[in-house]
């Protein structure tokens, strides 16, 4: 018997996951008592999850900025004046470099990054060159690299790649406020492209985009009825950036960002609920809340993509004072790490005004 299965036993039977919420539901999930919130969000992760384990992740950026999109929230969008300067996708030694340093580190996943609107044909033998190298470290390997192509899908699957990361950033009804070099329809194509060729998903949003309650639930409702839940759901409180369109946006109360991770909890309860960007204006007590509200996987590192994070001193001190550990490595006999794996800051990047990230 695992050292967490007792505190999962003592919260009774989960529930069967559900693909079906509706609207409704979700908004009468946000208007409970924060403290009945709480308790029903923290029930529901203590079945699933050891409450005193959290998931470190990091991100090594391989391409930064000079995106075509036009999201208002990322300085990456090559249209808006915000210092980032766009680089060229990194070299497979360079990349592999972080990767042998992760490693040695303890880590057994490594992240990969890249701003595109979607990569070109020609980019996927490259981007399939490190997922490959980086697989024969004996890594687990997970991608951001924008919309795929069922093929693309394919290839980075068959060339070793295990997660891929592709956030629908808003509800559906919003999304159109906030973008309009896509649709939501084509985000909705690359996770279908993603869970066809095997892929693992990792999808979630952004709040504080001066969206409504009705559309935060929303946002929620979208990611809980996809076809399959997402391994991991990081939801992220937007990080305002000079010569973005949204800076200068109300920031979103601090309560209701608890809320939107006690729902999130709720609604799919077996997914990784990640602290994304936007953390490091967040004080320990609201992080506290957050951890006790059902979120339990965070970024680790002093730069996530074009984001600043909280350093690592910090991070662990809050996890000391909150008696939190690192989630631990468990592998199956496929190499596949389960629930979570600690990964170790590899993030070498300029400092870049603040962005959302993955």
């Amino acid at each position: 018997m695992s050292a967490v299965s007792p505190v999962r036993e003592s919260a009774g039977s989960p529930a069967p996951l559900r693909h079906d919420w509706s609207r409704a539901e979700i908004e009468a999930l946000f208007a409970l008592p924060l403290t009945d919130l709480l308790f029903r969000a923290a029930a529901v992760h203590r079945q699933h999850f050891d409450p005193a384990e959290v998931q470190i992740s990091t991100l090594l950026s391989v391409k930064t900025g000079g995106c075509p999109e036009d999201c208002s929230y990322c300085p990456q969008a090559q249209r808006y004046h915000t210092g980032v300067e766009a680089t060229k996708l990194m070299e497979t030694e360079a990349v592999l470099e972080k990767a042998r340093q992760a490693k040695a580190a303890g880590a057994t996943r490594f992240c990969m990054g890249a701003a595109w609107r979607s990569p070109k044909d020609r980019d996927i033998p490259k981007v399939a060159a490190m997922i490959r190298e980086v697989k024969a470290l004996g890594m687990e390997t997970c991608a951001t690299l924008g919309m795929l192509s069922g093929p693309q899908a394919r290839a980075l699957k068959d060339a070793g790649l295990d997660y891929y990361n592709h956030n629908i950033d808003t509800d559906p009804e919003y999304y159109d406020a906030i973008i309009h070099t896509r649709e939501i329809q084509d985000r909705f194509d690359t996770l279908e492209h993603v869970r066809d060729a095997g892929l693992k998903t990792c999808c979630g949003g952004i709040v504080g985009m001066g969206e409504t309650g009705r559309q935060r639930a929303g946002l929620l409702r979208t990611l809980a009825n996809l076809p399959v839940h997402p391994d991991s759901v990081p939801i992220n409180r937007l990080v305002q950036v000079e010569g973005t369109p949204l800076h200068g946006t109300e920031a979103i109360d601090p309560f209701d960002f608890v809320r939107t991770i006690a729902v999130a909890r709720i609604l799919m309860p077996r997914s990784m609920v990640r602290l994304s960007a936007g953390r490091q204006d967040m004080s320990d007590e609201l992080q506290a809340m957050c951890f006790l509200a059902g979120a339990n996987s965070i970024f680790y590192g002093e730069q996530l993509l074009t984001t600043g994070n909280p350093d690592t001193e910090r991070d662990m001190a809050l996890f000391q004072r909150l008696g939190i550990k690192p989630m631990q490595i468990h592998v199956d006999g496929e190499h596949h790490d389960h629930p979570g794996t600690v990964h170790a800051d590899i993030i070498e990047l300029p400092q870049h005004p603040r962005s959302c990230a993955a």
